[in-house]
């Protein structure tokens, strides 16, 4: 345990953007619902349920990590589809960050329908001033003076992607070339040129003939970080898939599949629901996947497909509650995982605010928790939120789960080991 501890007292809470404090204050509109470094970490966004897209950028002039507010821009407004006479959400689903070649940014964002391909610049302020009273016109003109005021951080759509998916969009993806990027859906994978808004090209289709015979959805998708013809997707059946876009043009018939298969005496109700799979990412190399169904996370290497090289329990003292679970709908929780810039460790979400990082040599865990009440008990020094040993030697948390309050997003400082973690409307952020 003394190892354990020294882990923790490393990883520091560093500072939280967000300022209603209170439950009860929260509109959903203030949700996180998508968290995003860029390549170089000096940026991060935010996206929320209102629609809303907010930047951070890093303090240099601070040490140790700090970052300060950079701009906030309204990506997304409600929309409504007469012909299915539904109603699609302002809700950003997912932001990603396109490689910066100038002084812009550029980046990814997306609802249920469409995606948006954002440019964020400064842009100069300048005024005319009054004219000078000794000044001489020329040709009995006065020229005013033009001097600059201020500068504006701006945000203009460049590109709007729309009408290619029939299912909410679940994950968009930027290749490595720069070039295109993927958007998935529930049914389809899709193929984007960057530059080309009004075409793209359908690359992975699982939709059945007879909608009565689907058996499965495609729950998440990447792009393979260095080979731009390599991508992977993830399935409700529990299975990876990594596809080679040089085979076919329809690139779902030759894949790689990854699946663990589960032990037949273990089956239950709920073994297809708990094994859907939430999240999918390559490692910085490309070497490894990682993947989080309901109450794991594997480690695949890309070249064997026989099992997962490494399995992490996560939640298991909710085993025995699925029931539970499957009737509050806790159970079709979506949580994402993320490797660190190195690869070394993996991280994860849970309930109570809780997230762990999970060193991948000595598989010790460091369980953190994003919640301004417990940083409060701390310094207070109250008993709630106190620790014990179990049976088996494994941290056990006093308090009941919270399932109010849940880490499903966050993402991993490309470089440096920073954290950036959605806690409900609240923005945390650690550093060892």
């Amino acid at each position: 345990m003394s190892a354990m501890n020294e882990d923790e007292k490393r990883w520091k809470f560093a500072q939280c953007f967000g300022d209603k404090g209170d439950s009860d204050d929260i509109t959903e509109a203030d949700i996180i619902s998508s968290v995003e470094f860029d390549h170089t970490g000096d940026y991060l966004a935010t996206g929320d349920k209102g629609g809303r897209v907010v930047l951070f950028e890093r303090n240099d002039g601070k040490k140790g990590c700090e970052y300060r507010f950079h701009t906030e821009f309204q990506s997304h407004e409600p929309e409504f589809d007469y012909l299915k006479s539904l109603e699609i959400e302002e809700k950003i689903n997912k932001i990603k960050w396109c490689r910066r070649t100038n002084s812009a940014h550029f980046l990814l964002s997306t609802n249920d329908k469409t995606i948006k391909l954002w440019k964020v610049f400064e842009r100069n302020i300048r005024v005319a001033q009054e004219y000078d009273n000794n000044v001489t016109a020329r040709n009995g003109l006065f020229i005013p003076k033009i001097s600059h005021q201020d500068s504006i951080v701006a945000a203009i759509p460049r590109r709007i992607y729309v009408n290619a998916h029939a299912y909410h969009i679940n994950s968009i993806s930027v290749n490595s070339d720069s070039e295109t990027y993927l958007s998935a859906d529930d049914l389809r994978i899709n193929l984007w040129n960057l530059d080309i808004s009004e075409q793209s090209f359908n690359i992975v289709d699982i939709k059945p003939a007879n909608m009565e015979e689907l058996t499965e959805v495609i729950t998440a998708a990447e792009f393979h970080p260095q080979q731009c013809n390599l991508l992977m997707y993830s399935s409700s059946k529990g299975t990876v898939k990594l596809a080679d876009m040089r085979e076919s043009a329809l690139c779902d018939q030759n894949a790689k599949v990854f699946e663990a298969y589960e032990d037949p005496s273990n089956r239950s109700f709920f073994s297809e629901i708990i094994s859907s799979i939430s999240d999918v990412k390559f490692s910085p190399d490309g070497r490894y996947i990682l993947a989080r169904d309901y109450l794991t996370l594997k480690i695949w290497d890309i070249n064997m497909e026989s099992k997962p090289v490494q399995t992490i329990n996560i939640n298991d003292n909710l085993r025995s509650n699925l029931c539970d679970l499957y009737e509050n709908d806790c159970i079709f929780d979506k949580f994402e995982c993320m490797f660190s810039g190195d690869g070394e460790s993996v991280m994860t979400g849970s309930y109570s605010n809780n997230f762990s990082i999970y060193s991948r040599e000595t598989r010790d865990e460091i369980p953190l928790q994003a919640d301004k009440s417990a940083f409060k008990a701390k310094r207070l020094g109250s008993a709630k939120n106190k620790l014990t040993l179990g049976r088996n030697g494994k941290r056990e948390d006093v308090d009941p789960v919270d399932f109010g309050k849940k880490i499903l997003h966050a993402s991993w400082h490309p470089r440096d080991n920073i954290i950036a973690v959605a806690a409900t409307n609240n923005l945390f952020i650690f550093a060892e």
